[in-house]
């Protein structure tokens, strides 16, 4: 009986998936097409000849064992390969190869067309006739591994990049998606993963281009008629970093030129690095067969930072300047500025240039005017997080045990004192304000809020704590 050439491949597929990692499946087996099914030869379509390559140099061995299961030991594969020539249309390339028992396969000759010319090709980023060794990679030496400080909101994404800096297209993070919001190290993350791959691979060619600067480009070699040699620039890119690949949204052409380039890089094991706003699921506007290609690999947020993290940061910030602030001042600016990181750096450089231009010297005061003027209408609103340390330390008590569940009067005093200054001073909802106070529900909440309104209308001196305690939160 005869038999299809789907069900045969599929079967083959079943047992292949069971040997090999998941990842090393979707990449090379996923895109293969079962073609026709002559006799004993079992015909698969692949994207290209260095797909067919690599299937041939890795996974020779655990072909023809699913061959051979499914159609005895006379069963032949041969390959249907797509040759791309920069334009939408494909031709099918057959190799024939010999029986798969054979043992000069893997050394088997194929005759294969070129599809790249020897000329040289026109760099977008200069001038006409460069040659790939000339390429500037863009990359910002200040913007490095040893610079990025690391918290629980980046470790994945600083692992993972550590990772392909070690090994540029040879991990399964390829492509390297790096996704988060405005200020949070996506770009200082990418140029740190550029600059190492330079430092230990110095013949590799790597290039930090802009989604922007990217579309541009584009758009010139199309006036230009040099759409051509613009392609051939960029497969021939080792590293490749994409940053804020969200603005190719609605760019159908420009979608359509980076999905060849991109195919052409990950295809021959080049490294392909992306930075965006988002993860791949929530972009809109993009090529579905684009956003599959950004599954390939892995996507790694970057969340806003914890308190340790944006104290670590700002700490370090001044080490390299070579200054010292005062320990209030940096605590100050870590808790008031809790979601941006580019924005909290920002704050200490203008209150460095305040307090250098203005001969003042640096005080909690002179902090708390800079960032009203420097955050605006966010700087208004203390953190739950800072309205908690000014209580601890206005009460010496550690801020673990005001989160704790022990019922000592004086620690259920400050937390019900910073539970009615989270509710006066911030928006946060008051299930929010319990859950920064050891998980406590709303209701304990506004017991705490009402407890702490009646105190202070009956008890002179824990009247006094409160005023304190707000001229302490006030900003000035």
């Amino acid at each position: 009986m005869s038999k299809n050439h789907e069900p045969v491949w599929g079967a083959c597929l079943k047992v292949i998936k069971d040997n090999i990692s998941l990842q090393a499946f979707k990449t090379w087996f996923e895109p293969i097409v079962a073609v026709r099914l002559d006799a004993n030869v079992l015909t698969i379509q692949v994207p290209s000849h260095f797909f067919y390559e690599w299937l041939e140099e890795n996974y020779i061995v655990l072909l023809k064992k699913v061959i051979q299961k499914e159609l005895g030991t006379e069963g032949r594969l041969e390959y249907s390969i797509i040759m791309e020539n920069n334009t939408t249309k494909s031709t099918p390339y057959t190799v024939k190869l010999p029986a798969l028992n054979s043992k000069s396969l893997r050394n088997a000759p194929v005759s294969m067309p070129l599809n790249v010319s020897e000329k040289q090709i026109r760099n977008p980023f200069i001038i006409p006739g460069l040659k790939k060794v000339n390429v500037d990679s863009n990359l910002n030496p200040s913007y490095s591994f040893d610079n990025f400080v690391e918290g629980d909101c980046n470790r994945l994404a600083r692992a993972s990049g550590y990772a392909v800096a070690n090994k540029p297209g040879g991990t399964a993070f390829n492509p390297l998606l790096i996704y988060g919001g405005v200020g949070l190290g996506k770009t200082h993350l990418a140029h740190a993963i550029g600059i190492s791959i330079k430092d230990q691979f110095p013949n590799k060619t790597v290039l930090y281009v802009g989604s922007e600067k990217f579309a541009h480009q584009f758009i010139d070699a199309i006036k230009n008629q040099t759409t051509n040699d613009f392609i051939h620039f960029y497969q021939m890119i080792d590293v490749l970093i994409i940053d804020d690949v969200q603005f190719f949204s609605g760019k159908e052409k420009t979608q359509d030129v980076f999905f060849h380039v991109f195919n052409h890089l990950h295809q021959n094991g080049k490294q392909i690095i992306l930075t965006s706003d988002k993860p791949p699921v929530e972009m809109q506007g993009m090529e579905q067969r684009l956003l599959s290609r950004f599954k390939w690999g892995l996507s790694a947020d970057l969340g806003a930072p914890d308190l340790e993290t944006r104290m670590a940061i700002l700490e370090k910030k001044m080490y390299g300047n070579g200054i010292d602030l005062p320990k209030d001042v940096t605590e100050y600016l870590a808790y008031s500025i809790n979601t941006n990181v580019r924005e909290m750096e920002g704050a200490l450089n203008t209150l460095l240039a305040q307090a250098s231009l203005n001969k003042k010297a640096i005080t909690l005061e002179l902090a708390k005017q800079m960032v009203d003027k420097f955050v605006k209408n966010t700087a208004r609103e203390v953190s739950i997080e800072y309205i908690q340390k000014v209580v601890c330390d206005y009460f010496d008590l550690a801020l673990e045990i005001l989160k704790s569940k022990t019922r000592k009067r004086e620690v259920v005093q400050a937390r019900q004192i910073s539970m009615y200054f989270s509710k006066k001073m911030t928006k946060s909802s008051l299930a929010n304000i319990g859950a920064h106070c050891g998980g406590k529900d709303h209701a304990t909440v506004l017991h705490a809020c009402r407890t702490v309104t009646n105190l202070s209308e009956t008890d002179k001196q824990f009247r006094a704590y409160l005023e304190d305690l707000e001229k302490k939160l006030t900003i000035q």
